[in-house]
């Protein structure tokens, strides 16, 4: 298995530099031109080459390239486009540390439901609330999100004025009792997008875990286990549940790669500075270096995520074996 994980890791920053030439041409050979949408109403060809120049936009694609490249080695993303003077590190890392936090407990609220909820139903499969829960479940799962938080918007925030309309003040709040003891507790902002984020995954994450959990149920070392007079509580835990995990452990990975993406809907209609939201304007601007950094960032978390995926699957199920040569 090392030998396996050390290839994997060698491969890592030839995917990240393929991964991030593409995206690198594919920006530059797109329509726009960041410093005409930055220069708004301001239309002077000598000043706009001027810029154009001292950004090295005046350059080769494989300069412009290798500039870039030498920078981003060193940590160096470039400046901003879209908001001048900062850089694109001071802007994307902490938007990312917005949408991961939301996302981090999104999912584990996700898989915390999603799990037993798909094992229950999996148990009452052949009774009348076998198709009830698998239509409450598709039901939920067929919301779109666009759709979804207008309602919620009305009734939480307009009628009920249990939650504020949006923004984003953190996860928690700090309650005091008696000015000693500290409790902290979820800030109100939260509830809707993590009511956003989770009522259709967790749905989706059932319906897996019910599916799977089906098809383990009918092999044969599970009747054994059961004609060995197992208590069902001890078959369903130590049998059915970790041979059902292989697909969910690939969802969980991948959902992990993406809780830094954020999500652009939920942000913008809720008001979150999270980094979907600003990836949109950034793309929407033209702002190269921004894109590219993202990109960067996404991928090499993607590629880690999944082989941490690879790995965990040898932990959960011991036929696997990675590495291993005909």
């Amino acid at each position: 298995m090392t030998g396996y994980i050390i290839r994997r890791l060698f491969w890592l920053p030839i995917i990240l530099l393929a991964v991030s030439f593409l995206s690198f041409a594919i920006a530059r050979f797109g329509p726009g031109d960041p410093v005409a949408v930055a220069a708004g109403q301001f239309r002077d060809p000598e000043v706009l080459a001027r810029v154009r120049a001292e950004r090295g936009l005046d350059a080769s694609l494989p300069e412009q390239y290798w500039r870039w490249l030498t920078g981003a080695v060193r940590g160096d993303f470039g400046e901003s486009f879209l908001q001048r003077g900062f850089t694109v590190s001071e802007l994307i890392f902490p938007k990312m540390w917005v949408s991961a936090q939301l996302g981090f407990v999104a999912l584990v609220i996700v898989f915390g439901l999603g799990i037993p909820l798909g094992l229950i139903a999996a148990k009452l499969n052949g009774t009348w609330l076998d198709p009830l829960i698998v239509s409450v479940l598709l039901f939920f799962r067929a919301i779109p999100v666009l759709v979804l938080i207008p309602p919620l918007l009305w009734l939480f925030a307009l009628k009920l004025r249990w939650l504020p309309v949006g923004g984003w003040d953190g996860l928690f709040d700090v309650y005091w009792i008696g000015g000693v003891i500290a409790i902290p507790i979820p800030d109100p902002h939260v509830y809707l997008p993590l009511l956003a984020f989770t009522i259709g995954g967790f749905a989706g994450v059932a319906r897996l875990v019910r599916f799977t959990a089906l098809e383990v149920t009918r092999e044969d070392y599970i009747r054994t286990a059961r004609a060995k007079g197992l208590p069902e509580g001890t078959v369903m835990m130590r049998h059915i549940l970790p041979n059902s995990l292989l697909p969910v452990v690939t969802v969980i990975g991948f959902a992990l790669a993406g809780i830094i993406e954020g999500a652009f809907f939920v942000e913008t209609l809720l008001g979150i500075p999270g980094i979907g939201r600003f990836l949109f304007e950034a793309v929407r601007s033209r702002d190269y270096d921004t894109i590219m950094a993202a990109t960067v960032i996404f991928a090499g978390v993607f590629v880690i995520m999944n082989l941490l995926v690879e790995i965990t699957y040898s932990f959960i199920d011991p036929r696997v074996r990675l590495g291993a040569s005909r």
